[in-house]
């Protein structure tokens, strides 16, 4: 029986930054705090899944540069006991990195992104043959220059690899990453047909469905489900979750909707909200994998989520399952959703 996640794509090294406020052209920001971390969706997801306490592998298919932020990339996924088999690293290209600024009184990130290697990144990095595992988690589309682009007789290299892995008897889920609405629809709708699961946040299932589904800066509800209906008609998936701060909402292909409010965090508790889509994937999948209900798997991805939100990193503060789950328990749910 095939057994574990094994997560590709995007890897890079994140520049974290909390800053006093965001400063208009030509003013100053001060730097409250700074600190060095891996990102990306395969990291995120993959550290996550470690610190969540994981009993199955947990593997990483990545590219990264001959130099220091590789070789950092590369001893946190070994230290977090991760299959570090397919990283590959290429010669004369700077490993990717992002700058993620966080104002100190909000916590939402803003991103700076160098592509560096991960616009390197094919197909052909993928070898399914090579592992075990059960799910691909992968992403994230329209931020990798090779991997956006035709490969053989597939509108992206994106399609090539789900494919692939479904062919070698993985189930697929991809991540999307919040850039314009029309990137994510060029980009990920071709990709639902190769999909077995999909957890994306609201902006990114409107950009799929082509529908508005934020309102003011918050989730609209009612858009978010129409959404989800239209998506689960262009491709195969066992189920579609959306997550929004307020809550979630599951949808089956059998027809199942799950409502679940998020965890009521106190506002002293947030550090930063970078990496808390990708926490409240990783306890999805973590629960997936192990056979529970999905409205289990998203109070895990809820709980997961809400433990994120204490450090600045991506990563920094996710804990045990039980931990996050008691974390959780103590909050309690929110109320406005």
């Amino acid at each position: 029986m095939r057994s574990g996640i094994i997560c590709g794509g995007s890897f890079c090294v994140d520049h974290n930054k909390q800053i006093d406020h965001w400063p208009d052209q030509e003013t100053v920001a001060l730097i409250c705090q700074e600190h060095a971390s891996g990102g990306g969706s395969c990291h995120n997801l993959g550290v996550d899944l470690k610190k969540l306490g994981a009993p199955f592998p947990v593997e990483i298919v990545a590219l990264v540069g001959d130099d220091a932020d590789g070789v950092f990339l590369r001893r946190i996924v070994v230290d977090h006991g991760i299959d570090d088999r397919q990283i590959h690293t290429i010669d004369g290209v700077q490993t990717s990195y992002t700058d993620a600024l966080m104002p100190a009184d909000s916590g939402r990130r803003t991103h700076f992104y160098h592509q560096g290697t991960n616009g390197y990144i094919s197909p052909a990095h993928f070898d399914f043959e090579k592992t075990n595992a059960r799910i691909l988690h992968l992403g994230l589309p329209g931020l990798h220059e090779t991997m956006d682009q035709p490969w053989e007789d597939d509108a992206s290299g994106w399609i090539t690899v789900l494919r692939k892995a479904r062919v070698a008897g993985l189930k697929t889920n991809l991540e999307l990453v919040s850039v314009d609405e029309q990137t994510i629809h060029r980009m990920g709708r071709p990709c639902l047909a190769e999909l077995d699961y999909l957890i994306i946040n609201d902006t990114e299932i409107g950009g799929l469905a082509g529908i508005p589904t934020v309102t003011d800066g918050a989730a609209n509800i009612a858009a978010c489900e129409q959404a989800i209906e239209l998506v689960m008609g262009l491709g195969p998936m066992e189920f579609v979750i959306v997550h929004f701060p307020t809550g979630a909402i599951g949808c089956t292909r059998d027809g199942q909707k799950i409502k679940l409010p998020s965890v009521a965090v106190p506002q002293k508790e947030i550090a930063g909200t970078n990496g808390a889509g990708d926490a409240f994937a990783a306890g999805v999948l973590f629960a997936v994998h192990e056979g529970w209900p999905l409205s289990e798997a998203m109070r895990l991805g809820h709980a997961s989520s809400a433990s994120s939100l204490r450090h600045m990193t991506t990563v920094g503060s996710v804990e045990n399952v039980k931990t996050c789950q008691d974390l959780a328990r103590g909050w309690g749910n929110r109320a406005d959703f």
